[in-house]
Protein backbone atom coordinates (compact mmCIF):
# COMPACT_ATOMS: atom_id res chain seq x y z
CA UNK A 1 0.00 0.00 0.00
CA UNK A 2 1.31 3.53 -0.98
CA UNK A 3 2.16 6.19 2.44
CA UNK A 4 0.38 9.06 1.97
CA UNK A 5 2.77 11.19 0.68
CA UNK A 6 2.56 9.48 -2.21
CA UNK A 7 -1.03 9.63 -2.00
CA UNK A 8 -1.41 13.07 -1.78
CA UNK A 9 1.02 13.72 -4.41
CA UNK A 10 -0.85 11.28 -6.72
CA UNK A 11 -3.80 13.76 -5.89
CA UNK A 12 -2.08 16.97 -7.18
CA UNK A 13 -1.36 15.52 -10.26
CA UNK A 14 -4.98 14.37 -11.37
CA UNK A 15 -6.37 17.60 -10.26
CA UNK A 16 -4.17 19.17 -12.77
CA UNK A 17 -5.05 16.60 -15.54
CA UNK A 18 -8.83 17.78 -14.43
CA UNK A 19 -8.32 21.62 -14.32
CA UNK A 20 -6.44 21.51 -17.95
CA UNK A 21 -10.10 20.14 -19.04
CA UNK A 22 -12.10 23.00 -17.27
CA UNK A 23 -13.13 26.07 -18.31
CA UNK A 24 -16.22 26.81 -15.40
CA UNK A 25 -14.93 28.88 -12.98
CA UNK A 26 -16.84 27.43 -10.54
CA UNK A 27 -16.26 24.05 -10.94
CA UNK A 28 -12.38 24.69 -10.48
CA UNK A 29 -13.20 26.64 -7.38
CA UNK A 30 -14.63 23.64 -6.31
CA UNK A 31 -12.62 20.72 -7.40
CA UNK A 32 -9.52 22.31 -6.25
CA UNK A 33 -11.27 22.97 -2.28
CA UNK A 34 -12.77 19.24 -2.07
CA UNK A 35 -9.31 18.05 -3.13
CA UNK A 36 -7.46 19.77 -0.71
CA UNK A 37 -9.87 18.97 2.06
CA UNK A 38 -9.83 15.51 1.25
CA UNK A 39 -5.80 15.44 0.96
CA UNK A 40 -5.20 16.89 3.88
CA UNK A 41 -8.29 15.50 5.74
CA UNK A 42 -9.21 18.91 6.75
CA UNK A 43 -13.17 19.54 8.38
CA UNK A 44 -13.52 22.66 5.95
CA UNK A 45 -11.31 24.08 2.77
CA UNK A 46 -11.72 27.87 1.65
CA UNK A 47 -10.34 29.90 -1.20
CA UNK A 48 -10.53 33.68 -0.87
CA UNK A 49 -9.47 36.31 -3.71
CA UNK A 50 -8.10 39.50 -4.04
CA UNK A 51 -10.07 42.12 -6.25
CA UNK A 52 -8.23 41.89 -9.26
CA UNK A 53 -8.75 45.75 -10.06
CA UNK A 54 -8.14 47.59 -6.57
CA UNK A 55 -6.11 44.74 -5.27
CA UNK A 56 -7.76 46.35 -1.70
CA UNK A 57 -10.91 44.29 -1.20
CA UNK A 58 -10.87 40.10 -0.22
CA UNK A 59 -14.15 37.75 -0.56
CA UNK A 60 -14.09 34.15 0.31
CA UNK A 61 -15.65 32.88 -2.87
CA UNK A 62 -15.67 29.02 -2.29
CA UNK A 63 -15.96 27.11 0.91
CA UNK A 64 -16.18 23.15 0.96
CA UNK A 65 -17.10 21.35 4.14
CA UNK A 66 -19.19 22.37 6.88
CA UNK A 67 -18.49 24.48 10.01
CA UNK A 68 -20.58 25.28 13.01
CA UNK A 69 -19.98 28.97 12.45
CA UNK A 70 -19.71 30.26 9.37
CA UNK A 71 -18.90 33.96 10.67
CA UNK A 72 -16.19 33.05 12.30
CA UNK A 73 -14.99 31.07 10.01
CA UNK A 74 -14.81 33.98 7.61
CA UNK A 75 -13.43 36.35 10.72
CA UNK A 76 -10.28 33.51 11.07
CA UNK A 77 -9.70 33.09 6.81
CA UNK A 78 -9.83 37.08 6.74
CA UNK A 79 -7.19 37.58 9.46
CA UNK A 80 -5.01 34.98 8.53
CA UNK A 81 -4.92 35.34 4.42
CA UNK A 82 -3.92 39.32 5.99
CA UNK A 83 -0.95 37.74 7.27
CA UNK A 84 0.06 35.32 4.53
CA UNK A 85 -0.52 38.70 2.06
CA UNK A 86 1.46 41.26 4.22
CA UNK A 87 4.37 38.32 4.93
CA UNK A 88 4.07 37.05 1.19
CA UNK A 89 4.62 33.58 2.84
CA UNK A 90 2.60 30.43 4.06
CA UNK A 91 1.22 29.79 7.37
CA UNK A 92 1.06 26.90 9.78
CA UNK A 93 0.11 26.66 13.01
CA UNK A 94 -1.31 23.57 15.30
CA UNK A 95 -2.97 25.69 18.03
CA UNK A 96 -4.59 29.04 16.68
CA UNK A 97 -5.73 30.04 20.15
CA UNK A 98 -2.29 30.28 20.99
CA UNK A 99 -0.50 31.42 18.39
CA UNK A 100 1.66 34.21 19.26
CA UNK A 101 1.49 35.94 15.45
CA UNK A 102 -1.77 37.80 16.61
CA UNK A 103 -3.28 39.54 19.06
CA UNK A 104 -4.22 37.85 22.24
CA UNK A 105 -7.41 36.37 22.53
CA UNK A 106 -8.50 37.74 19.21
CA UNK A 107 -9.57 34.08 18.17
CA UNK A 108 -10.89 33.22 22.10
CA UNK A 109 -14.44 32.35 20.95
CA UNK A 110 -12.99 29.99 17.73
CA UNK A 111 -13.50 26.34 18.39
CA UNK A 112 -11.16 25.82 15.34
CA UNK A 113 -7.58 25.16 16.86
CA UNK A 114 -5.23 23.80 13.61
CA UNK A 115 -4.56 26.25 10.51
CA UNK A 116 -3.24 26.30 7.71
CA UNK A 117 -2.90 28.63 4.86
CA UNK A 118 -1.18 29.16 1.23
CA UNK A 119 -1.14 32.02 -1.21
CA UNK A 120 -1.98 31.58 -4.44
CA UNK A 121 0.62 33.36 -6.85
CA UNK A 122 0.69 34.17 -10.79
CA UNK A 123 3.66 35.84 -12.09
CA UNK A 124 5.14 36.62 -8.34
CA UNK A 125 1.99 38.36 -7.51
CA UNK A 126 -0.10 37.04 -4.92
CA UNK A 127 -4.34 36.80 -6.27
CA UNK A 128 -5.39 35.27 -3.07
CA UNK A 129 -5.48 32.27 -0.66
CA UNK A 130 -6.16 28.90 0.35
CA UNK A 131 -7.23 27.94 4.07
CA UNK A 132 -7.71 24.46 5.74
CA UNK A 133 -9.37 24.80 9.20
CA UNK A 134 -9.44 22.05 11.68
CA UNK A 135 -11.20 21.75 15.47
CA UNK A 136 -8.47 18.97 16.38
CA UNK A 137 -5.02 20.56 17.38
CA UNK A 138 -1.98 19.80 15.62
CA UNK A 139 -3.46 18.18 12.62
CA UNK A 140 -1.34 19.30 9.47
CA UNK A 141 2.60 18.64 9.50
CA UNK A 142 5.53 20.41 7.68
CA UNK A 143 4.77 17.71 4.77
CA UNK A 144 1.30 18.67 4.38
CA UNK A 145 2.23 22.12 4.24
CA UNK A 146 4.69 21.53 1.24
CA UNK A 147 2.42 19.53 -0.72
CA UNK A 148 -0.80 21.98 -0.19
CA UNK A 149 2.02 25.04 -1.37
CA UNK A 150 2.38 22.53 -4.28
CA UNK A 151 -1.30 22.02 -5.33
CA UNK A 152 -1.46 26.18 -4.91
CA UNK A 153 1.56 26.38 -7.68
CA UNK A 154 -0.71 23.75 -9.89
CA UNK A 155 -4.25 25.88 -9.06
CA UNK A 156 -3.31 29.34 -9.69
CA UNK A 157 -2.45 29.47 -13.11
CA UNK A 158 -6.13 27.82 -13.63
CA UNK A 159 -7.54 30.18 -11.42
CA UNK A 160 -6.23 33.69 -13.37
CA UNK A 161 -6.95 32.55 -16.65
CA UNK A 162 -10.19 30.76 -16.29
CA UNK A 163 -11.16 34.29 -15.07
CA UNK A 164 -9.65 35.97 -18.51
CA UNK A 165 -11.12 32.77 -20.64
CA UNK A 166 -14.73 33.32 -19.19
CA UNK A 167 -14.81 36.91 -19.62
CA UNK A 168 -13.59 37.32 -22.71
CA UNK A 169 -14.25 33.84 -25.14
CA UNK A 170 -16.69 31.66 -23.41
CA UNK A 171 -20.14 32.28 -22.77
CA UNK A 172 -21.71 30.17 -19.70
CA UNK A 173 -24.08 27.67 -21.01
CA UNK A 174 -27.27 29.46 -19.94
CA UNK A 175 -29.36 28.18 -16.25
CA UNK A 176 -32.92 27.51 -18.42
CA UNK A 177 -30.64 25.75 -21.72
CA UNK A 178 -28.83 23.17 -18.85
CA UNK A 179 -32.32 22.55 -17.08
CA UNK A 180 -33.76 21.73 -20.64
CA UNK A 181 -30.80 19.65 -21.35
CA UNK A 182 -30.98 17.62 -18.60
CA UNK A 183 -34.95 17.03 -18.34
CA UNK A 184 -34.12 14.84 -21.13
CA UNK A 185 -32.20 12.93 -19.16
CA UNK A 186 -34.63 12.87 -16.48
CA UNK A 187 -32.92 14.88 -13.85
CA UNK A 188 -35.77 18.06 -12.66
CA UNK A 189 -35.19 20.84 -10.80
CA UNK A 190 -34.87 24.66 -10.37
CA UNK A 191 -33.07 25.19 -6.93
CA UNK A 192 -29.93 26.53 -6.74
CA UNK A 193 -28.69 23.17 -5.18
CA UNK A 194 -29.90 21.39 -8.69
CA UNK A 195 -28.60 23.84 -10.75
CA UNK A 196 -25.22 23.73 -9.06
CA UNK A 197 -25.46 19.79 -9.31
CA UNK A 198 -25.95 19.95 -13.33
CA UNK A 199 -23.24 22.13 -13.41
CA UNK A 200 -21.13 19.55 -11.62
CA UNK A 201 -22.27 16.85 -14.25
CA UNK A 202 -21.74 18.87 -17.00
CA UNK A 203 -17.88 19.48 -15.88
CA UNK A 204 -18.05 16.27 -15.27
CA UNK A 205 -19.00 15.13 -18.61
CA UNK A 206 -16.65 16.70 -20.75
CA UNK A 207 -13.66 15.21 -19.52
CA UNK A 208 -12.67 11.06 -19.16
CA UNK A 209 -11.42 10.38 -15.76
CA UNK A 210 -13.74 8.57 -13.02
CA UNK A 211 -16.44 10.16 -10.62
CA UNK A 212 -17.43 9.45 -7.17
CA UNK A 213 -21.23 10.49 -6.49
CA UNK A 214 -21.82 10.62 -3.04
CA UNK A 215 -25.40 11.07 -2.05
CA UNK A 216 -28.25 9.36 0.37
CA UNK A 217 -30.15 6.64 -0.81
CA UNK A 218 -32.76 7.14 -3.41
CA UNK A 219 -31.67 10.71 -4.73
CA UNK A 220 -31.01 9.44 -8.10
CA UNK A 221 -27.54 8.09 -8.49
CA UNK A 222 -27.86 5.84 -11.09
CA UNK A 223 -29.73 8.19 -13.42
CA UNK A 224 -26.82 11.16 -12.73
CA UNK A 225 -24.18 8.46 -13.83
CA UNK A 226 -26.28 7.35 -16.86
CA UNK A 227 -26.33 11.53 -17.94
CA UNK A 228 -22.55 11.80 -17.71
CA UNK A 229 -22.30 8.79 -19.98
CA UNK A 230 -24.96 9.92 -22.32
CA UNK A 231 -23.32 13.71 -22.36
CA UNK A 232 -19.66 12.21 -23.29
CA UNK A 233 -17.61 11.30 -25.52
CA UNK A 234 -18.54 7.49 -24.93
CA UNK A 235 -22.33 8.06 -25.51
CA UNK A 236 -22.35 5.66 -28.50
CA UNK A 237 -20.64 2.61 -26.34
CA UNK A 238 -22.33 0.38 -23.65
CA UNK A 239 -23.26 1.61 -20.29
CA UNK A 240 -23.25 -1.18 -17.54
CA UNK A 241 -24.51 -1.01 -13.98
CA UNK A 242 -23.52 -3.03 -10.83
CA UNK A 243 -24.80 -3.10 -8.05
CA UNK A 244 -22.08 -4.06 -5.12
CA UNK A 245 -24.29 -4.68 -2.59
CA UNK A 246 -27.21 -6.99 -4.72
CA UNK A 247 -24.57 -9.80 -5.42
CA UNK A 248 -23.23 -12.60 -3.53
CA UNK A 249 -19.49 -11.54 -2.53
CA UNK A 250 -18.31 -15.48 -4.05
CA UNK A 251 -19.67 -14.19 -7.26
CA UNK A 252 -18.65 -10.60 -7.33
CA UNK A 253 -15.21 -11.33 -8.75
CA UNK A 254 -16.98 -13.71 -11.74
CA UNK A 255 -19.10 -10.67 -12.33
CA UNK A 256 -17.06 -7.85 -12.65
CA UNK A 257 -13.82 -9.82 -14.43
CA UNK A 258 -15.19 -12.86 -16.02
CA UNK A 259 -14.01 -16.71 -15.90
CA UNK A 260 -13.54 -19.58 -18.13
CA UNK A 261 -14.82 -22.87 -18.19
CA UNK A 262 -14.11 -24.70 -15.70
CA UNK A 263 -12.66 -22.40 -13.27
CA UNK A 264 -15.29 -23.08 -10.48
CA UNK A 265 -17.78 -25.52 -9.86
CA UNK A 266 -20.81 -24.73 -11.98
CA UNK A 267 -18.71 -22.97 -14.79
CA UNK A 268 -19.86 -24.75 -17.33
CA UNK A 269 -19.00 -21.87 -20.39
CA UNK A 270 -16.64 -19.45 -20.36
CA UNK A 271 -18.13 -15.99 -19.62
CA UNK A 272 -17.24 -12.20 -19.92
CA UNK A 273 -17.09 -10.27 -16.96
CA UNK A 274 -18.41 -6.55 -16.62
CA UNK A 275 -15.14 -4.82 -17.56
CA UNK A 276 -15.35 -6.50 -21.00
CA UNK A 277 -18.84 -5.75 -21.44
CA UNK A 278 -18.24 -2.32 -20.97
CA UNK A 279 -15.29 -1.80 -22.92
CA UNK A 280 -15.04 1.18 -24.42
CA UNK A 281 -17.82 2.68 -22.52
CA UNK A 282 -18.65 3.49 -18.99
CA UNK A 283 -18.94 0.82 -16.04
CA UNK A 284 -21.19 2.45 -12.92
CA UNK A 285 -20.87 0.37 -9.68
CA UNK A 286 -23.37 1.51 -7.37
CA UNK A 287 -22.71 1.17 -3.72
CA UNK A 288 -18.93 0.69 -4.13
CA UNK A 289 -19.06 0.84 -0.14
CA UNK A 290 -20.20 -3.37 -0.28
CA UNK A 291 -17.03 -4.16 -2.35
CA UNK A 292 -14.88 -6.58 0.14
CA UNK A 293 -11.38 -6.11 0.77
CA UNK A 294 -10.20 -8.46 -1.31
CA UNK A 295 -11.81 -7.26 -4.69
CA UNK A 296 -10.42 -3.80 -3.53
CA UNK A 297 -7.27 -4.62 -4.26
CA UNK A 298 -7.86 -6.25 -7.38
CA UNK A 299 -9.84 -3.38 -8.83
CA UNK A 300 -7.20 -1.19 -7.45
CA UNK A 301 -4.68 -2.97 -9.80
CA UNK A 302 -7.62 -2.66 -13.38
CA UNK A 303 -7.94 0.98 -12.53
CA UNK A 304 -3.90 1.66 -12.24
CA UNK A 305 -3.05 -1.02 -15.12
CA UNK A 306 -6.02 -1.11 -17.59
CA UNK A 307 -6.24 -4.89 -17.46
CA UNK A 308 -8.00 -7.71 -16.15
CA UNK A 309 -7.74 -11.63 -15.68
CA UNK A 310 -10.45 -13.35 -15.85
CA UNK A 311 -10.80 -16.62 -13.28
CA UNK A 312 -9.10 -19.23 -14.69
CA UNK A 313 -7.02 -17.84 -17.02
CA UNK A 314 -3.40 -17.13 -16.52
CA UNK A 315 -3.27 -14.03 -19.21
CA UNK A 316 -4.47 -10.77 -18.67
CA UNK A 317 -6.71 -8.39 -21.33
CA UNK A 318 -6.20 -4.64 -21.92
CA UNK A 319 -10.00 -2.69 -21.10
CA UNK A 320 -10.66 0.89 -21.74
CA UNK A 321 -13.20 1.40 -19.37
CA UNK A 322 -14.77 4.75 -17.35
CA UNK A 323 -15.47 3.79 -14.34
CA UNK A 324 -18.27 5.57 -11.96
CA UNK A 325 -18.44 4.65 -8.71
CA UNK A 326 -21.61 5.66 -6.01
CA UNK A 327 -21.83 5.68 -2.48
CA UNK A 328 -24.82 6.30 -0.24
CA UNK A 329 -22.25 6.77 3.13
CA UNK A 330 -19.29 8.39 3.44
CA UNK A 331 -16.61 6.30 1.81
CA UNK A 332 -13.87 9.13 3.72
CA UNK A 333 -15.21 7.62 6.95
CA UNK A 334 -14.77 3.80 5.93
CA UNK A 335 -11.38 5.05 5.09
CA UNK A 336 -10.96 6.16 8.50
CA UNK A 337 -12.08 3.15 10.31
CA UNK A 338 -10.30 0.60 7.93
CA UNK A 339 -13.08 -0.41 6.05
CA UNK A 340 -12.02 0.57 2.95
CA UNK A 341 -8.84 0.76 0.99
CA UNK A 342 -7.01 4.58 1.60
CA UNK A 343 -5.40 4.28 -1.85
CA UNK A 344 -8.30 2.75 -3.97
CA UNK A 345 -10.66 6.04 -2.51
CA UNK A 346 -7.84 8.20 -3.99
CA UNK A 347 -7.93 6.45 -6.89
CA UNK A 348 -12.04 6.36 -7.21
CA UNK A 349 -12.32 10.24 -6.13
CA UNK A 350 -10.92 11.87 -9.31
CA UNK A 351 -14.40 13.78 -9.70
CA UNK A 352 -16.01 13.89 -6.51
CA UNK A 353 -19.80 15.05 -6.89
CA UNK A 354 -22.26 15.24 -3.92
CA UNK A 355 -25.97 14.39 -4.61
CA UNK A 356 -28.22 17.10 -2.55
CA UNK A 357 -30.57 15.05 -0.81
CA UNK A 358 -34.46 16.14 -1.32
CA UNK A 359 -34.36 17.91 2.27
CA UNK A 360 -31.35 20.07 0.66
CA UNK A 361 -33.23 21.16 -2.33
CA UNK A 362 -37.13 21.35 -0.62
CA UNK A 363 -37.98 23.56 -3.34
CA UNK A 364 -38.05 20.77 -5.94
CA UNK A 365 -40.33 18.59 -4.59
CA UNK A 366 -43.81 20.26 -6.42
CA UNK A 367 -42.03 19.90 -9.93
CA UNK A 368 -40.97 16.66 -9.10
CA UNK A 369 -44.41 15.83 -7.96
CA UNK A 370 -46.19 17.29 -10.06
CA UNK A 371 -43.91 15.14 -13.07
CA UNK A 372 -44.78 12.15 -11.32
CA UNK A 373 -48.65 12.58 -10.95
CA UNK A 374 -48.82 13.09 -15.11
CA UNK A 375 -46.49 9.62 -15.84
CA UNK A 376 -48.58 7.60 -13.14
CA UNK A 377 -52.12 9.47 -14.02
CA UNK A 378 -51.21 8.65 -17.88
CA UNK A 379 -50.62 4.81 -17.09
CA UNK A 380 -53.87 4.79 -15.00
CA UNK A 381 -56.06 6.04 -17.83
CA UNK A 382 -56.96 9.44 -15.34
CA UNK A 383 -57.12 12.67 -15.98
CA UNK A 384 -55.44 14.52 -12.84
CA UNK A 385 -54.90 18.26 -13.09
CA UNK A 386 -52.90 18.94 -10.09
CA UNK A 387 -52.62 18.89 -6.07
CA UNK A 388 -54.28 20.71 -3.96
CA UNK A 389 -52.50 23.44 -2.04
CA UNK A 390 -52.17 21.27 1.20
CA UNK A 391 -51.02 18.75 -0.75
CA UNK A 392 -48.18 20.12 -1.66
CA UNK A 393 -48.02 22.24 2.12
CA UNK A 394 -47.10 18.37 3.46
CA UNK A 395 -44.60 16.99 0.60
CA UNK A 396 -42.74 20.14 1.26
CA UNK A 397 -42.64 19.97 5.05
CA UNK A 398 -42.02 16.26 4.90
CA UNK A 399 -38.29 15.09 5.50
CA UNK A 400 -38.46 11.89 2.97
CA UNK A 401 -35.20 9.79 3.90
CA UNK A 402 -36.14 7.75 1.18
CA UNK A 403 -35.69 10.71 -1.31
CA UNK A 404 -36.67 11.04 -4.65
CA UNK A 405 -37.43 7.41 -4.73
CA UNK A 406 -39.77 7.51 -1.74
CA UNK A 407 -41.64 10.85 -3.02
CA UNK A 408 -42.62 8.78 -6.27
CA UNK A 409 -43.87 5.80 -4.72
CA UNK A 410 -45.69 8.61 -2.06
CA UNK A 411 -47.36 10.04 -5.65
CA UNK A 412 -47.99 6.79 -7.41
CA UNK A 413 -50.17 5.99 -4.17
CA UNK A 414 -51.99 8.80 -3.94
CA UNK A 415 -52.97 8.80 -8.17
CA UNK A 416 -53.86 4.99 -7.77
CA UNK A 417 -56.74 6.37 -4.48
CA UNK A 418 -57.86 9.28 -7.10
CA UNK A 419 -61.07 8.20 -8.33
CA UNK A 420 -61.91 8.06 -12.17
CA UNK A 421 -63.09 11.57 -13.19
CA UNK A 422 -61.51 13.27 -10.33
CA UNK A 423 -58.71 15.79 -11.48
CA UNK A 424 -57.28 16.87 -8.03
CA UNK A 425 -55.50 15.07 -5.93
CA UNK A 426 -56.65 16.24 -2.07
CA UNK A 427 -55.32 16.11 1.37
CA UNK A 428 -58.02 13.26 1.91
CA UNK A 429 -56.34 10.80 -0.27
CA UNK A 430 -53.06 11.46 1.96
CA UNK A 431 -52.16 7.61 3.79
CA UNK A 432 -53.66 7.63 7.34
CA UNK A 433 -49.96 6.88 8.71
CA UNK A 434 -49.49 10.29 7.55
CA UNK A 435 -52.33 12.19 9.56
CA UNK A 436 -50.94 12.82 12.76
CA UNK A 437 -48.13 14.74 10.58
CA UNK A 438 -50.76 16.88 8.28
CA UNK A 439 -52.54 17.82 12.03
CA UNK A 440 -49.27 19.20 13.41
CA UNK A 441 -48.15 20.74 10.50
CA UNK A 442 -51.78 22.50 10.19
CA UNK A 443 -51.26 23.74 13.73
CA UNK A 444 -47.82 24.95 13.06
CA UNK A 445 -49.08 26.76 9.90
CA UNK A 446 -51.66 28.32 11.73
CA UNK A 447 -49.79 29.39 14.80
CA UNK A 448 -47.55 31.34 12.85
CA UNK A 449 -49.74 33.15 9.93
CA UNK A 450 -50.46 36.65 11.00
CA UNK A 451 -54.37 36.75 10.83
CA UNK A 452 -54.90 38.29 7.85
CA UNK A 453 -52.63 35.87 6.26
CA UNK A 454 -54.76 33.16 7.65
CA UNK A 455 -58.09 34.86 6.37
CA UNK A 456 -56.67 35.71 2.68
CA UNK A 457 -56.05 31.66 2.58
CA UNK A 458 -59.09 30.56 4.22
CA UNK A 459 -60.72 33.06 1.41
CA UNK A 460 -58.31 31.47 -1.36
CA UNK A 461 -59.72 28.29 0.07
CA UNK A 462 -63.38 29.08 -0.39
CA UNK A 463 -62.85 30.84 -3.70
CA UNK A 464 -61.16 27.94 -5.22
CA UNK A 465 -63.59 25.32 -3.84
CA UNK A 466 -66.01 27.28 -5.68
CA UNK A 467 -64.64 27.29 -8.68
CA UNK A 468 -63.86 23.59 -8.99
CA UNK A 469 -67.28 22.38 -8.12
CA UNK A 470 -68.66 24.52 -10.55
CA UNK A 471 -65.71 23.68 -13.38
CA UNK A 472 -64.64 27.28 -12.80
CA UNK A 473 -67.28 28.96 -14.03
CA UNK A 474 -67.02 32.69 -12.64
CA UNK A 475 -70.76 33.43 -12.90
CA UNK A 476 -71.94 30.32 -10.91
CA UNK A 477 -68.82 30.20 -8.29
CA UNK A 478 -70.03 33.71 -7.83
CA UNK A 479 -73.70 32.80 -6.90
CA UNK A 480 -72.41 29.70 -4.57
CA UNK A 481 -69.91 32.21 -2.74
CA UNK A 482 -72.96 34.76 -2.30
CA UNK A 483 -70.64 37.37 -4.40
CA UNK A 484 -70.75 39.40 -7.37
CA UNK A 485 -69.09 38.05 -10.66
CA UNK A 486 -67.32 41.18 -10.40
CA UNK A 487 -66.14 40.86 -7.02
CA UNK A 488 -64.90 37.20 -7.59
CA UNK A 489 -62.68 38.39 -10.34
CA UNK A 490 -61.22 41.07 -8.16
CA UNK A 491 -60.68 38.53 -5.49
CA UNK A 492 -58.96 35.92 -7.92
CA UNK A 493 -56.98 38.86 -9.75
CA UNK A 494 -55.95 39.67 -5.72
CA UNK A 495 -55.21 36.04 -4.74
CA UNK A 496 -53.71 35.20 -7.53
CA UNK A 497 -55.87 32.20 -8.37
CA UNK A 498 -55.71 30.94 -11.91
CA UNK A 499 -56.91 27.68 -13.54
CA UNK A 500 -54.23 25.41 -14.01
Amino acid sequence: MKDAHSIELESIIELATLLAQQNDFQEILRLTTKKAADMMKAESASILMINPQTRHTIKTIHREGQNADEQMTHFIHTNISGWVIDNKSSFITPNLLKDKRFRRELFKKSSIHSVVCVPLKTECIIIGTLLLISEDESVFSDENLTNLEKLAAIVSPFLRNVQRIEQYFTSPILRENLRSKYEAHGLLGKSKEFIELLHSIEAAAHCDVRVLLEGKSGTGKELIAKAIHQSSDRFSCPFITIDCGAIPEHLMESELFGHMKGAFTGAATTRKGLFEEAHTGTLFMDEITNLPIDLQAKLLRVLQEGEIRPLGSNTTRKVNVRVITAASSSLKEMVQDKQFREDLFYRLMVYPIHIPSLEERSEDIPLLATHFMRIFSKQQNKEIENFHEEVIDFMKAHSWPGNIRELENFVERMVTLVPKGKKQIDIKLIPPEFKKEIEELRQSTELNKPLNESLADYEETLIRQALGDNNWNQSKAARALGISEQTIRYKMQKLGIEKS
